[in-house]
């Protein structure tokens, strides 16, 4: 038997009276009576004490007789129980795992450090108990080993992958979702339940970092460059057929290759232009 198992047990309010009767009365006969025969009583109410059960709101109580397991506690109040059950606290309240950054391989064998924010809680005693030896522990170990094939998984990004659709820097929800599916399976043995897994720390390894950040400025530059050519171009044609519309000037094909190399590099250049004034002939 592997799945949970619900114990309801008895009123401790109830079994409290009865406890108290069997260790006072005998103690009033002893005194009173010099009853000593009485004093069996009072070692069998200090026995039946060992059975409270105080079970608070969002834990439970697992309970094990001799080996074998009987169910387990899940209602919060004030219980009896078989004072021979072995019993094992188990908290059912949510808990937060704030991962340090480790150091992984993307899918290109980029080394990055990457950190995740796990929202977990015990969903299944019995196997949090019993199928596991730390289920803390396990969750630690196993969420690492998630985050490490996840990233083998996907780039970073897609500078050197340009075919890929999903990356670690963008995949949003996707990722995320990946992660959470990851770790679930991995925890479903150990009776966890994930309500949430999150990317909360991702950056390059410090030994590439200089290199792709570089990278990434040069890539910028390269495609700030594309776009201040397309505007240059676009403005030079819009010049000439104006010019040439309005027949303001006549000019033969030398002339408009000088004026369109002089327009381009007004335009594209990350300077201020410095105009210079002609004294001469409009030739010279």
């Amino acid at each position: 038997m592997k799945e949970e198992k619900v114990y309801s047990p008895g009123s401790g309010y109830l079994m409290l009276m009865v406890v108290l009767l069997l260790i006072v009365v005998p103690v009033l006969g002893m005194i009173f009576l010099k009853m000593f025969l009485l004093s069996i009583l009072i070692a069998l109410g200090l026995f039946l004490s060992i059975g409270f059960l105080i079970v608070n709101p969002n834990e439970s109580s697992v309970l094990v007789l001799f080996g074998a397991y009987k169910g387990t506690v899940k209602t919060n109040g004030f219980f009896w129980v078989n004072p021979f059950f072995t019993r094992k606290k188990i908290s059912l309240r949510a808990r937060n795992l704030d991962s340090e950054a480790i150091k992984v391989n993307d899918k290109l064998g980029n080394p990055i450090m990457i950190g995740i924010v796990l929202v977990w809680k015990v969903d299944n005693t019995f196997k949090s108990a019993f199928e596991v030896d730390d289920y803390n522990h396990f969750v630690d170990i196993q969420t690492e080993a998630a985050i490490r094939k996840l990233a083998g998984h996907y780039p970073y990004d897609n500078f050197d992958d340009e075919q890929a659709d999903v990356t670690l820097r963008s995949g949003g929800e996707d990722v995320n979702n990946a992660l959470e599916d990851e770790i679930s399976e991995r925890l479903a043995i150990a009776g966890i339940k994930v309500l949430e897994a999150r990317i909360s720390y991702l950056a390059y390894a410090s030994e590439i970092a200089s290199a792709m950040l570089r990278r990434q400025q040069a890539t910028a530059i390269v495609a700030a460059r594309i776009k201040i050519v397309e505007g240059a171009v676009s403005m030079v044609e819009m010049a000439l057929k104006q010019l040439s519309q309005k027949s303001i000037i006549d000019m033969d094909d030398e002339r408009k290759a000088a004026m369109v190399s002089n327009l381009m590099v007004v335009l594209c250049s990350d300077n201020d232009s410095s105009p210079v004034i002609n004294t001469g002939t409009l030739h010279q």
